[in-house]
């Protein structure tokens, strides 16, 4: 006896009766596309930059990074409080002097107010983890990350000596970990060696290893008052290049970084997950200023979904590899989290 065929059967068509394989099945409710999920965002994932100005009278937002603040050392330690009890991970410090040289040395100074804002941090929340910034750029009066040599070049062993000299001063203060930005040759290997001898035996370095010269970094520059002149593509890494950036990670592994980083983050995802496939130590990523600033200047435009989109952006990181994520949203997105039930 045959069996009729379906008009659609006949037609060569798939009836819906016989669609074995639905993958809608786990996106139907938000309860099953939560259990499902590959990647997960946790508030100990973040790492939370902050700004410290010395002689600032009081908290001023900067116009290129809505939300964000320079800091006084009352509203830091509120800041730093309220990053602990949201349950982020770490806060990450930078700070602008009232005086430059053309060495930067204030970036040494232990009464400065890098190595200052260190001891307002940790005293705020003593087991909250601080990552304090070793760059000179903040320092110095012409704002590149090193000291010059007289054809106006930044001179990279000149530079590592201050290095570890402001790495020492840090933590000394209670730095738990250094982030090296500078991106001069065998930084990492020096401050290591400096650090050690000096008994900072168990000081995290979280090294910049792929730090590309980006445009994204610019509303960076007016929350540290950089004095930048010219620009730092003679020692930053060509945006064009992937391998270049991979080759960075090896040589801090091999120098003794404890965690090494790709910045920005959003427009080097490749970069970020290549990066993932060789290190064998957690690797951050940073979220750079401007990346920041597209998202909440589109936002207060009414282009997109605020929230939404800060959540996609970060996921988006951790989804490449990104162990730790460095970003100027992260007590509110750890707020967000919390509430939702998903840390």
């Amino acid at each position: 006896m045959t069996i009729a065929q379906s008009p659609l059967e006949q037609t060569g068509q798939l009836s819906a009766e016989r669609i074995v394989q639905r993958p809608r099945r786990l996106r139907r409710t938000a309860a099953i596309r939560a259990m499902v999920a590959e990647t997960r965002l946790d508030p100990a994932d973040f790492v939370l930059p902050l700004f410290a100005v010395e002689g600032l009278d009081e908290p001023r937002e900067l116009a290129a990074m809505p939300g964000v603040r320079q800091h006084t050392k009352a509203s830091l330690q509120r800041a730093v409080h309220e990053a602990a009890q949201a349950g982020v991970g770490a806060v990450m410090l930078f700070a602008t002097p009232a005086h430059r040289d053309p060495q930067g040395s204030e970036a040494w100074n232990p009464e400065g107010i890098l190595a200052n804002a260190v001891r307002w941090a940790v005293e705020a929340e003593p087991g909250l983890p601080v990552v304090a910034d070793v760059c000179l750029d903040e320092f110095t009066d012409h704002g590149h990350c090193g000291v010059l040599a007289p054809d106006g070049s930044v001179d990279n062993d000149a530079t590592l000596p201050l290095y570890a000299k402001m790495s020492c001063t840090l933590a000394d203060a209670g730095a738990a970990m250094l982030g090296p930005s500078g991106m001069m040759d065998g930084q990492i290997g020096v401050i290591r060696e400096a650090l050690d001898r000096a008994g900072h035996c168990d000081t995290v370095l979280m090294a910049y290893s792929a730090k590309y010269a980006s445009g994204f970094f610019g509303p960076f520059r007016e929350a540290v008052d950089c004095q930048l002149t010219g620009d730092r593509r003679a020692y930053q890494q060509d945006p064009a290049n992937v391998i270049e950036g991979l080759r960075e990670v090896e040589l801090d592994l091999a120098q003794g970084a404890d965690i090494v980083m790709v910045k920005p983050a959003l427009a080097y995802l490749d970069v970020l997950t290549k990066a993932r496939e060789i290190s064998n130590v957690p690797v951050a990523a940073y979220v750079v200023s401007g990346e920041y600033a597209m998202i909440e200047f589109a936002a207060r435009a009414g282009a997109i979904d605020r929230k939404r989109c800060i959540l996609e952006a970060l996921t988006a990181v951790k989804r490449a590899g990104a162990s730790l994520i460095v970003n100027y949203w992260a007590t509110e997105v750890a707020g967000w989290l919390r509430s939702q039930g998903r840390s």
